[in-house]
């Protein structure tokens, strides 16, 4: 029996290296380093900035990362805003989302 429990780092919080997790992280936080999960789902909170590279199964952004994004599934909410480059298996934009790098999707 497997349950799908959601880690979240709150506003406030800043952590400075690396993060690695197998379920689902929610992150309003300020985060320095790699964010890494094989295949679980991250969630960049509007609060969060985050200044490193995310790897995960899925990973939806409503804040703030300067680093690549890899992933299964990637979706940028309107208030995003992304510096870096996006790899990603299928990749959904809102309106106003910004983007500031390459996306190679597929």
């Amino acid at each position: 029996m497997s349950t799908n429990t959601t880690n979240v780092l709150s506003s406030g919080i800043e952590i400075i290296g690396s993060i690695r997790f197998q379920n689902d992280m929610h992150i309003d936080g300020h985060i320095e380093g790699k964010i890494e999960s094989d295949t679980g789902k991250v969630t960049i909170g509007e609060m969060a900035n985050i200044k490193g590279d995310i790897q995960a199964g899925e990973v939806h952004v409503y804040g703030r990362v300067d680093g690549n994004i890899q992933s299964n599934r990637c979706h940028l909410n309107a208030q995003s805003n992304i510096t870096g480059d996006i790899t990603t298996g299928t990749l959904s934009m809102d309106e106003g989302a910004r983007l500031c790098g390459r996306a190679q999707i597929g």
